[in-house]
């Protein structure tokens, strides 16, 4: 079992949240109600959305957003997450997406969920350090006409070391696995802000996900970061 480390209090936490075509709800929504929950409890936390321009952003399913704020804002925050969904195929190759996230200060959080990790995978940035992704395929995956995400992974950051860990921590870069894990990533994130387990276990159940929480709360993957194989 992961005996969890204990972070120093960050006051005010800020989590922005990346939206973009095509994301997958759950993977942003989540950690977003995980914060929402919390602020119930110390009402300074924070979390909100970010896309590239200040405008209506489709989710998957026509589930349409509106971000809070644009790049151009560079809104001051302690973490920055990118969920997952189909629209990451794009979000590989958005030139000012990776520009946003090189440009973050180094005490920003770089988080991801699902297929989010792709990105920081064609950065470079998970080069030398374990992440992970979805594990279980669609159909279509299935069926051997697609790849499952974490296998992609592999190929896209063939430099990293792939973990089944539903979260792991690196330092500054953290990686969820598949959509729901979006929930345990906002937990997790709670933990790297500095609050203790019963506030976790508080929010998780007043979420009615305590019973969840308890399978998963140890299913954390701690690393220190090792330079890249040549």
């Amino acid at each position: 079992m992961t005996s969890h480390r204990s972070f120093p209090k960050t006051p005010g936490f800020r989590l922005g949240i990346y939206v973009f075509k095509d994301a997958e709800i759950v993977d942003f929504a989540a950690p977003h109600g995980v914060f929402s929950v919390a602020r119930r409890l110390d009402p300074e936390l924070d979390a909100f959305l970010i896309a590239d321009a200040m405008r209506p952003v489709q989710a998957q399913a026509g589930f349409t957003v509106l971000p809070n704020y644009s790049f151009n804002d560079a809104p001051d925050m302690d973490a920055f997450l990118i969920p997952g969904g189909f629209g990451t195929r794009q979000e590989m190759h958005n030139r000012r997406l990776h520009g946003f996230i090189r440009a973050l200060p180094e005490k920003t959080l770089i988080t991801s969920v699902c297929t989010g990790s792709w990105i920081y995978g064609v950065m470079g940035l998970l080069d030398g350090k374990p992440a992970t992704n979805r594990k279980e395929p669609d159909r279509l995956e299935a069926s051997g006409a697609g790849k499952v995400p974490i296998d992609r992974l592999a190929e896209i950051a063939p430099k990293a070391r792939i973990s089944r860990a539903r979260v792991v921590d690196v330092g500054r870069i953290v990686t969820a696995g598949g959509i729901a894990s979006g929930m345990e990533m906002g937990l997790h994130l709670l933990r790297r802000a500095g609050y203790d387990e019963d506030f976790i276990s508080e929010v998780a159940r007043i979420m009615e996900y305590a019973a969840a929480y308890d399978v998963y709360r140890n299913d954390v993957e701690y690393a220190e970061e090792r330079p890249a194989s040549p």
